[in-house]
């Protein structure tokens, strides 16, 4: 009898352990925008591109062909960050978004979209829960595929250093050279950003992040 309650309390220990120490994975898609193709590399409108390569990066990881795009899935202590940068070109990559939220049966809480922003100046990081598109394509396309504009994004600002009509030349274009040296650290800041909404949620990040 004494044997059998050593037993059983040693299986009911074992069992409780394993509760306690399994663990609740979060998974996130971030979606990082950008264009495809050796003419797009560095410029502004690829920021998003940047920001997930220096997430990538910092894990060791890198990127794999996938369904609309390349993918690189990263663990971030109980949060899996699956880091999605569109091959769909900007106008579209809300194909991409809809396809890989669907597929993963992701909420919409758990998306993450990393955009460039003329509104803010250069390297400033402004996180919002929801919003317009502001013109933007990219995230024209991803409200009109989701059906909504209730989806979180993360805005690095590029300044608006351009004449009247010269948008479109400003963030196909390349960062000067005295922005060039300052960009690492930004983009670290960003991705040390996505981290942090991922692991401590919206309000925490925009208390800490927004400029």
């Amino acid at each position: 009898m004494i044997k059998l309650l050593r037993r059983l309390f040693r299986r009911d220990t074992h069992a409780g352990q394993t509760e306690i120490n399994k663990e609740v994975v979060k998974r996130y898609l971030i979606v990082c925008l950008g264009n495809i193709g050796p003419e797009y590399e560095g410029t502004r409108h690829n920021v998003g591109f940047m920001v997930g390569d220096t997430i990538a990066d910092d894990a060791g990881i890198g990127f794999k062909s996938c369904r609309y795009g390349d993918m690189a899935e990263v663990k971030v202590k109980n949060c899996e960050l699956l880091l999605l940068k569109p091959s769909t070109f900007m106008n579209l990559s809300g194909v991409a978004v809809r396809f890989w939220m669907n597929k993963e049966k992701l909420p919409l809480e758990n998306l993450l979209v990393i955009v460039d922003d003329l509104s803010l100046p250069f390297g400033a990081i402004r996180i919002r829960e929801r919003g317009s598109d502001a013109g933007h394509n990219g995230l024209k396309n991803i409200a009109e595929q989701l059906g909504t504009q209730n989806y979180a994004r993360l805005k690095f600002g590029v300044g608006n250093n351009f004449p009247k009509g010269g948008q479109i030349d400003f963030v196909l274009g390349q960062f000067p050279p005295e922005e060039k040296k300052e960009l690492p650290a930004k983009l670290k800041t960003a991705a040390d950003a996505v981290k942090a909404f991922c692991l401590s949620g919206a309000a925490f990040a925009m208390n800490h992040y927004n400029k």
